[in-house]
């Protein structure tokens, strides 16, 4: 992942990679049959990080929109910690066979619907407005990968709280109802 990162998908090769790890060119053909097979699992891991850690953090956690921001909070410090797979997937995804591109596509799906339904339990709760789910999840998703890829931009002026507390008050705060903003933070 280091490797695609700074130097692109097509100008890694597997010779570097096994240098990098410190094992032989033989050793990495062993497990893996080609490049884009590194890829695709460096992919699959961060869409597997979400869909394990956002359910994880709401465990026992009960109220709707406190599971709303909890769930986007998570969502961003998987990003803030894979900063690098979140920018490859931006770089690389289309590098990636058809099939292993559909895959990476439901994973998202999948991960965006774990956040729609803290949505819908918002509303279905009178918490927020009726809102796109769909849509709003997207701005969320969008939100919390603009942190990896204009980190550059971000990083001397926020932390990673200041940024998601500042996300939350634009991302979810004007969709809330009376009863949303008198419910506990």
């Amino acid at each position: 992942m280091k490797l695609f990162s700074e130097r692109g998908y097509y100008n890694t090769t597997i010779q570097a990679i096994a240098r990098e790890a410190g094992i032989s060119v033989g050793l990495v053909y062993q497990y893996f049959r080609e490049k884009d097979d590194l890829l695709f699992l460096s992919l699959k891991d961060v869409l597997e990080t979400y869909e394990r850690e956002i359910p994880q953090a709401l465990v026992g956690v009960a109220h709707p929109l406190a599971r709303l921001r909890l769930a986007i909070e998570t969502y961003c410090r998987v990003v803030d910690r894979l900063r690098e797979a979140t920018v490859l997937t931006y770089r690389s995804a289309k590098s990636l066979r058809a099939e292993r591109r559909r895959y990476i596509k439901e994973g998202e799906t999948r991960t965006n619907r774990l956040l729609e339904a803290c949505v819908r339990d918002c509303v279905d709760g009178g918490f927020l407005h009726p809102v796109n789910a769909p849509l709003l999840v997207y701005q969320f998703v969008l939100f919390a990968h603009a942190w990896a890829l204009k980190s550059w931009a971000f990083r001397n002026r926020y932390s990673l709280e200041a940024y998601m507390r500042e996300g939350l008050q634009l991302l979810v705060d004007p969709f809330l109802t009376a009863k949303g903003r008198r419910a506990p933070r």
